[in-house]
């Protein structure tokens, strides 16, 4: 009997997911499929869908071992029907009465949810993903009428909403943000700790063989694979950052070690957004730490605001504006992504450490993603619909909902400052004095012009220069835009004229 049907997707490992709550393991059918549509509508990172076929195949045995009965169609079944609608019409029988599924956290497979009972012909309930913290709606409500739409105001709301480093209706520590403390630049002998790593079993291994053979022309290395692939392992990686790297993550959150792709951050993100952790326990897990001074309040803070406040708003918001989001490029950015962003392979060590760490562990903090590879995106004009492609596809934490507003507004300003109140540009100073790169880089961050410079110093003016008509007027930009202002013309010349001549070889392919 197959009355019941409840369907699981691969970003959905949580055992009190609303789909699962009043699942009832003697009548229902718990269905999960690694299907082709999903794996391939962008090339993955080899380490993401190895993440996620793993993740997916030992929720699968928890459920099984909880009672449930689970039907689960591995990618390389030959009865594989390639899809989700084409699995669950495969499963369907005639006493089947229902299909339940929580949302989809995608706009474009939503959509074809909401179509899903017409073309089966029966009942399919679409359950609300409440593991988020803020709903699309309360997001909504709190966004309509309002002239910008700021992050930080909207964690405040959701930071009394939840009671969450309150006293009262006042902040712990007297202010909402202690992100002022929490920008140093690395220091050296500075000892950080090992990432938290766990062996494959031998359910991974057979994934990884499967994504070894089954995609070998996609992105990225497959081994070694580190990566927690259950729950158990998911929350020793939550404690092994609560225990040994939260104390110094506020104070070094922005600083970047040639070599070092981990620093104090916490490698939850992948386990967040497929399920293994949710949101709140990670947030208590950090409140605790700072109750029982285990971690100062700055550092406790901004991890709870990276959660709670950016990853919450840009949910919020990607449902807010899609699907006309995904068409937003209000700077006119035109240029095809330069080959170096697959390869890896670039004379600027900044860009060359943070695209080997991608390809190597489908991963790199946020600063590696925004001021180094999205900073120079920004800078060259690269096309908003390239580098969404490009991130979506290399990161293992990437799903559009988190990935696409990060891109278009924050990392490109593509959205015209729906995100962000200014577009995050930088010259190399700014990569000099966060990191130690510049230090092993062929070219010299010193020099501001010719071809021994670093080239963000001249793309930096080059860009204000070229958008003066659309960001002149930012009220965040008056500084720099006074200091273009009185460049004589001999020294805007040689931005033009160097630019002009990086672009040209970027276009041409050149290792630049």
């Amino acid at each position: 009997m197959n009355s019941h049907i409840r369907l699981i997707l691969g970003d959905q490992l949580t055992h009190s997911l609303s789909s699962l709550r009043d699942a009832v393991p003697a009548s229902d059918i718990i269905l999960m499929a690694e299907v082709r549509t999903e794996a391939t509508y962008v090339k993955h990172h080899k380490k993401k869908i190895a993440l996620i076929f793993s993740a997916m195949r030992h929720f699968a045995e928890e459920l099984r071992a909880r009672g449930f009965t689970v039907r689960y169609t591995r990618y390389d079944d030959p009865e594989n029907a390639g899809s989700l609608l084409s699995e669950l019409r495969r499963m369907i029988t005639p006493d089947t009465k229902t299909v339940t599924v929580t949302e989809a956290a995608e706009f474009r497979l939503l959509a074809e949810m909401h179509n899903w009972q017409d073309t089966l012909g029966i009942p399919v309930r679409i359950l609300s993903d409440d593991r988020f913290l803020a709903t699309p709606q309360e997001f909504a409500t709190w966004a309509n009428g309002r002239k910008q739409l700021r992050m930080e105001f909207f964690y405040r709301e959701m930071r009394r909403k939840l009671g969450i480093l309150m006293e009262g209706n006042d902040p712990v520590g007297g202010q909402w943000n202690f992100d002022a403390e929490n920008r140093k630049p690395p220091k050296s002998g500075l000892l950080i700790p090992a990432p938290f790593e766990t062996a494959p079993d031998a359910l991974t291994r057979d994934v990884l063989e499967l994504v070894e053979s089954s995609f070998p022309d996609h992105f990225g290395d497959l081994l070694p694979f580190h990566f927690a692939t259950t729950r158990t392992d998911a929350l020793a990686v939550l404690d092994h950052f609560i225990t040994l790297r939260l104390p110094h993550f506020g104070t070094y959150q922005d600083a970047m070690i040639a070599d070092d792709p981990w620093m104090f951050h916490s490698h939850i993100s992948f386990y967040l957004n497929i399920g293994l952790l949710t949101p709140l326990e990670c947030i208590r897990a950090a409140e605790r730490a700072y109750s029982d001074n285990e971690a100062p309040l700055n550092a406790v803070e901004g991890f709870i605001r990276q959660i709670l406040g950016w990853r919450e708003f840009v949910r919020g918001l990607y449902w807010f504006r899609m699907p006309d989001y995904a068409n937003d490029n209000a700077l006119g950015a035109t240029r095809a992504l330069p080959p170096m962003f697959w390869t890896g392979q670039t004379q600027m060590n900044c860009l060359s450490q943070s695209f080997g760490q991608t390809i190597e562990w489908a991963y790199a903090h946020h600063i590696q993603r925004l001021m180094v590879i999205g900073n120079f995106a920004l800078l060259a004009g690269l096309s908003p619909d390239e580098v969404n492609e490009w991130f979506l596809i290399v990161y293992a934490d990437a799903f559009e909902w988190v990935e696409l507003p990060n891109v278009t507004g924050m990392i490109l300003f593509a959205d015209g400052g729906v995100l962000a109140s200014k577009p995050y540009a930088a010259s190399g100073a700014y990569i000099n004095r966060m990191s130690n790169y510049c230090s092993g880089c062929r070219y010299k961050v010193s020099v501001k012009n010719g071809p021994e410079a670093c080239p963000f110093n001249y793309l930096y003016w080059n860009f204000l220069d070229q958008h003066q008509s659309n960001l002149g007027k930012n009220p965040r930009l008056g500084m720099p835009y006074r200091n273009l202002a009185r460049m004589s013309d001999e020294k805007l010349d040689a931005v033009r004229i160097d630019s002009a001549r990086f672009l040209k070889q970027l276009d041409a392919g050149d290792l630049v």
